[in-house]
């Protein structure tokens, strides 16, 4: 019989990403050395966290890496998450780390991911998306039917896919979005996100007035509304860009139904990169038996 090891103290954060103060983001729990710990163990430590990601730093496997991570929900491993790998970059960054080159690189399940500094804040480049372009019409019918609105205030609707399957559905304007009363039970195995334009004197906000140019709400199997959510956000940005009629760069609000202030930068490079950036804050800084 092979008894378990006994648990290690391991450096461990807990930040609010995409907010500039504590307990108004997305929290997310971090274990800085999880060198040894077993799948079954990450998975187990990620469903005690009970929050929607815990992550896992490791030792890169790809020689352009600076560290490799890992991002577990309560039910299993994701490739990608945007909230994680900003809030992840933070946690190595205040522990010591420091990037090989002018960016930071981080290697996930999805590949290498560049991260940025700009000033106190980080912002990584969206990959690439595994799935896009328009919504069957028996899932637009489904969304729709989850969130409780006929099928016909469904303004647009796309895959918004960078690793997570997001759908995505845009209403009329940011106080539809914000109106929404879900029945969770319908989602199933969906995972929606929600957009909905701001409007100032019956027009979109300009990119100069500071304002959110919309509002975001994501929902998923598993638990009741993500706070603010990078992935989702990246997608959601590409397919506007894809689009046409967004300026270069534009903030995005989420988490006003959850009492949050969750705020995502995004800026749309030159060669069309685009960045998902916004503030990270540790809430909570110490040990953890694992």
């Amino acid at each position: 019989m092979t008894l378990p090891s006994a648990p290690r103290r391991r450096p461990f954060r807990q930040l609010d990403v995409f907010a500039d103060r504590s307990l108004r983001g997305n929290p997310l729990a971090v274990v800085l050395d999880a060198e040894d710990l077993s799948d079954e163990e990450m998975q187990r430590l990620a469903r005690w966290t009970n929050l929607s990601e815990t992550t896992f730093l490791l030792a890169p496997t790809d020689p352009g890496a600076d560290y490799r991570v890992r991002i577990f929900t309560g039910s299993g491993e994701l490739p990608f998450a945007g909230h994680p790998t900003l809030g992840t970059a933070r946690a190595w960054l205040d522990a010591g780390g420091a990037p090989a080159g002018e960016r930071i690189v981080q290697e996930c399940a999805a590949g290498l991911i560049q991260v940025r500094r700009d000033g106190d804040r980080l912002a990584f480049a969206a990959p690439p998306l595994r799935r896009s372009g328009p919504l069957e019409e028996v899932d637009v019918a489904r969304i729709a039917r989850a969130l409780g609105i006929p099928r016909a205030d469904v303004r647009g609707h796309s895959w918004a896919d960078n690793g997570p399957g997001w759908r995505v559905v845009e209403l009329g304007d940011a106080e539809e979005v914000l109106a929404l009363r879900p029945d969770l039970s319908a989602v199933q195995d969906l995972k929606i996100g929600v957009l909905g334009w701001h409007r100032s004197g019956g027009d979109r906000p300009p990119e100069t007035s500071g304002a959110p140019l919309y509002e975001v709400r994501a929902f998923a199997p598993g638990f009741v509304e993500d706070p603010v959510t990078g992935s989702l956000n990246a997608g959601i940005a590409q397919w506007l860009v894809g689009r046409g009629g967004v300026p270069p760069r534009w903030t995005a609000a989420q988490g006003t139904a959850l009492d949050r202030a969750g705020r995502v930068d995004v800026q749309v490079e030159a060669d069309g990169t685009i960045w998902i950036g916004g503030g990270t804050v540790t809430t909570i800084e110490g040990t953890i038996l694992a």
